[in-house]
C-alpha cells in the first residue's frame, strides 16, 4: 500500500537533491578562503598509529608487504618496526587545538556549494618521514587556488585545491598532500548522461584466470634492494592489478580506516546527529530512508540519478592503489619522495585496473639519488583512468640507504607555530 506513495517522495526528494547550482556569489565567498590555514580540530577513526590498524589498513588496500604487518620481519629493515604505508597519512588525525576562522570570514562563507557534487579528481603528495606505531598525527589545511571551467560532463564545473600538512607529535613533518576536487551541479550531470552508454562489465571463468594469473606474477621487492646505478631509464616498472572491483573493495577501504569525517558514514543515533548537523548531504534512498550522498559509491540507483551508470570507487582508493605499486617496486629500503596523479574516468563496478610504469629520468640533488617515473591505470576497456608521475630516492652502492628529504624551512616554521598555540590553548596559556 505504502510503495507508490514512498516512491513518489523519493523522487521529489532525489529532484530537490538536485536543484543546488554552482552560483557565482559561491565562487567569490569560497575565494575569501584561498591562503588561509585552519587547525584540523576533528578525530578522525584513526587518531593514532599502532600494529594492529597500520596492518588494518594496508589490508584495506590489498597491501600485503610485511614491513606493514609483520613486526618480526620489519625489526629487521632499515626502519626497526612497523612503518605505515606514506599514505596512511591521510587517514589519521588527532585534533589541532588552533584559532578558529575569524566570525567575519565564516558568517561571509556559510554554506558554500551546499548540495554540490563533490569529486577527487587527483592529488600530490610530498613524503618527508615515516609513521611509525605510537605516532599521533596532527594537520592544518586551507585552500590553495580555485578556477571555474566549462565542462563535458556536467556544463560548468569549479576546481578547488587544497594543501594539508601533516606532522606527527615530534614536530616531524611527515606529508604535505595536495587534492584536487572538481564541484559540479547534480542536474547539470544527470542530464547530460555522457556515461550512460557504459554497461557493466561481466568475466568469463577464463577471464578471470587471466585476471588471477596478473596477481601470481606480482612480488613485493621487499628486502632485496633496488639500487639507483642498477636502473635504466626506460626500464619498466612491471604491472600490477587491482579489481575486479566490488563493493567489497568499498567496504574493506571504510573498515581500514578511511573515514571521511565530517561527512564519515555513521549509524543509528550517530546518525541521527548528522542529519541534523548537514541535511542536505542525506538524501533519500528507494525505501524513503535518507542516507549519505556519497552511497553513490555503492548505491547504482544513485549514482544513476546524479548521470553515472552505475557506483564506482573513491579516487584516493586508486592513489593508494597507485602508491603500493610504486612502494613495492623500490623495496623496503627505498622511499617514494613524491607523488602526483590526474583521475581522469571512472572505475566503475566491475571494472577492472592494471598498473604500469617506467623509469623516466635519473639524477642527484643535494645528495639524493633520485629516480623518476610515470605510471597510469588502464581498465579493461583500453581507458587510461589514472596518470601521474613520481619521485623515488633509491640506496645506492656508493652512498648506502637514502637519507630521507629535507622539509623546507618555512614548512618547518609553519608547523612549530602551529604546535606552540596548540599548546598554549591545551595549557590555558593562550
Amino acid at each position: 500500500m505504502a510503495e507508490a506513495p514512498v516512491k513518489e517522495d523519493v523522487q521529489k526528494d532525489w529532484d530537490k537533491a538536485t536543484q543546488y547550482e554552482l552560483t557565482d556569489d559561491d565562487i567569490q565567498r569560497a575565494k575569501l578562503l584561498l591562503g588561509v590555514d585552519l587547525a584540523v580540530r576533528h578525530q578522525e577513526y584513526v587518531g593514532t598509529a599502532q600494529v594492529d590498524n597500520i596492518r588494518n589498513f594496508a589490508s584495506g588496500v590489498g597491501n600485503d608487504n610485511p614491513l606493514h604487518r609483520d613486526p618480526d620481519y620489519a625489526a629487521g629493515t632499515r626502519w626497526g618496526q612497523v612503518i605505515a604505508p606514506a599514505m596512511m597519512a591521510g587517514i589519521i588525525n588527532t585534533p589541532l587545538k588552533g584559532d578558529p576562522m575569524p566570525d567575519e570570514l565564516k558568517a561571509r562563507t556559510k554554506s558554500l556549494f551546499r548540495g554540490i557534487h563533490v569529486f577527487v579528481s587527483g592529488g600530490e603528495w610530498e613524503f618527508y618521514n615515516p609513521i611509525f606505531p605510537g605516532d599521533a598525527l596532527y594537520s592544518f589545511k586551507g585552500e590553495e587556488s580555485i578556477t571555474v571551467n566549462p565542462s563535458e560532463f556536467a556544463g560548468r564545473n569549479v576546481i578547488q585545491i587544497s594543501r594539508e600538512v601533516k606532522f606527527n607529535q615530534r614536530q616531524q613533518v611527515v606529508g604535505v598532500y595536495k587534492t584536487l576536487r572538481i564541484l559540479t551541479e547534480r542536474k547539470t550531470a544527470a542530464k547530460k548522461g555522457k556515461y550512460s552508454a557504459i554497461e557493466p562489465q561481466t568475466y568469463t571463468d577464463e577471464d578471470m584466470a587471466k585476471i588471477e594469473e596478473i596477481y601470481a606474477a606480482e612480488q613485493v621487492r621487499g628486502a632485496e634492494k633496488r639500487f639507483f646505478e642498477d636502473v635504466e631509464v626506460g626500464e619498466s616498472l612491471g604491472k600490477m592489478g587491482k579489481g575486479p572491483l566490488t563493493v567489497t573493495d568499498v567496504v574493506c577501504f571504510h573498515a581500514g580506516g578511511y573515514g571521511f569525517i565530517p561527512y564519515a558514514p555513521t549509524v543509528g543515533r550517530m546518525a541521527h546527529k548528522n542529519r541534523k548537523r548537514i541535511a542536505p548531504f542525506y538524501v533519500k534512498n528507494e525505501y524513503g530512508i535518507p542516507d549519505v550522498a556519497q552511497r553513490l559509491h555503492w548505491d547504482p540507483a544513485w549514482a544513476q540519478q546524479i548521470g553515472n551508470p552505475m557506483a564506482y570507487d573513491y579516487g584516493v582508493m586508486r592513489e593508494n592503489y597507485i602508491f603500493h605499486y610504486l612502494s613495492d617496486w623500490c623495496g623496503d629500503d627505498g622511499w617514494v619522495k613524491s607523488q602526483y596523479d590526474e583521475i581522469r574516468k571512472f572505475n566503475y563496478m566491475g571494472d577492472m585496473q592494471i598498473i604500469t610504469g617506467e623509469v623516466t629520468g635519473k639524477r642527484e640533488e643535494d645528495g639524493m639519488k633520485i629516480v623518476d617515473v610515470e605510471f597510469r591505470m588502464t581498465n579493461q576497456r583500453d581507458e587510461v583512468t589514472v596518470k601521474g608521475h613520481a619521485s623515488i630516492l633509491l640506496p645506492s652502492r656508493e652512498a648506502g640507504i637514502p637519507a630521507l628529504p629535507p622539509v623546507p624551512p618555512e614548512l618547518q616554521a609553519k608547523v612549530n607555530e602551529m604546535w606552540a598555540r596548540h599548546n598554549e590553548l591545551r595549557t590555558g596559556r593562550g
